[in-house]
């Protein structure tokens, strides 16, 4: 059985209408869907939630739910504010370089423009204290075969030293030569 996409990805949100608001705001997202219940459908339980849906571009689909009766939201403690992040792709590094001019000037802080080698990115917080980073892809073909043939060589050195592999240290050194 072959996936076909992801269909959403669903995250908590403080407000509902806030949170439709914001990424209308600073992402130019789409306000998609509503969907609201006062008993969830996959286990009948009584918890009132506002479901809502986000066009995240590419038939891509970023979704938040709103729980009322539910504890204050959290992150988890033990995962650092970096790795749990909602990273969203945009057309280039000069759209990339004008967002962040945006979001700065309508107060958002703003982490970059990061130098990933292959891709440049942003890095932000939505009103819920979700991480967002926008990346705009900036790899040659060659960089991404590169990547492509030693992927299973860092994961199974890694899956055995839980130390960062070294196959694809071209990338930090920023000199590539296809070979």
């Amino acid at each position: 059985m072959p996936i076909r996409k992801i269909h959403h990805v669903a995250y908590r949100c403080k407000d509902a209408k806030e949170t439709v608001e914001w990424y209308q705001k600073h992402l130019n997202m789409n306000f998609v869907l509503a969907i609201a219940e006062d008993q969830v459908p996959s286990t009948k339980a009584p918890d009132p939630y506002m479901h809502l849906f986000m066009d995240a571009g590419g038939g891509n689909v970023l979704a938040f739910f709103e729980l009322p009766n539910a504890p204050e939201m959290g992150r988890d403690p033990n995962t650092p504010e970096w790795v749990q992040h909602i990273a969203l792709e945009v057309d280039s590094v000069d759209e990339l370089e004008a967002t962040k001019a945006r979001l700065e000037a309508a107060g958002v802080p703003v982490i970059g423009v990061t130098d990933h080698t292959i891709f440049k990115s942003i890095y932000f917080f939505d009103p819920n204290g979700h991480r967002l980073e926008l990346a705009a892809n900036t790899a040659s073909p060659e960089m991404m075969q590169k990547l492509d043939e030693v992927k299973w060589d860092m994961l199974n050195e890694w899956s055995q030293t839980k130390r960062a592999p070294k196959h694809a240290a071209w990338m930090h050194e920023r000199e590539f030569t296809a070979n």
